[in-house]
């Protein structure tokens, strides 16, 4: 998606999109800062955290809220699920996602006018299920 049409391009905005645009970690702000630093060492980390915040208001990308844990963000605006490791924090893609016309029944559901749907996983990634800290865990 072209950021010049939603607000001023500027170089920080471009390399912080480009840099999440390049991940498949879904990374939080303060990931995504180190990455950025590398390419602008005199940013901030309150400018990145401005910044990924106005780009997820404006729809260029997607911010994912889990409760207790620190936001991370997603660059990839196609249709996807997600699956979240409850030990470790870590957000996968899950692509298998089912044809449209399993949502068309929710468009009038109980009163809702449903605009979008986001499903997440949550399980124990196999890193955490093969460390001493998740071993023994049910997903």
């Amino acid at each position: 998606m072209e950021l010049y049409k939603f607000q001023r391009n500027t170089r920080q905005r471009q390399v912080i999109l480009e840099e999440l645009q390049g991940l498949k970690t879904h990374p939080t702000a303060a990931d995504l800062y180190m990455r950025v630093r590398r390419r602008l060492p005199k940013i901030s980390l309150a400018t990145v955290y401005r910044t990924l915040e106005s780009l997820a208001a404006m729809g260029v990308i997607r911010k994912l809220e889990t409760t207790g844990r620190e936001s991370r963000f997603d660059g990839n605006l196609e249709p996807h699920h997600h699956l979240r490791c409850r030990v470790c924090g870590c957000f996968e893609d899950v692509h298998e996602i089912p044809s449209a016309e399993v949502y068309d029944g929710l468009n009038d559901w109980n009163g809702w006018q449903i605009s979008g749907i986001r499903v997440e996983y949550s399980g124990v990634c196999p890193g955490c299920r093969e460390s001493p800290a998740g071993a023994g865990r049910k997903v």
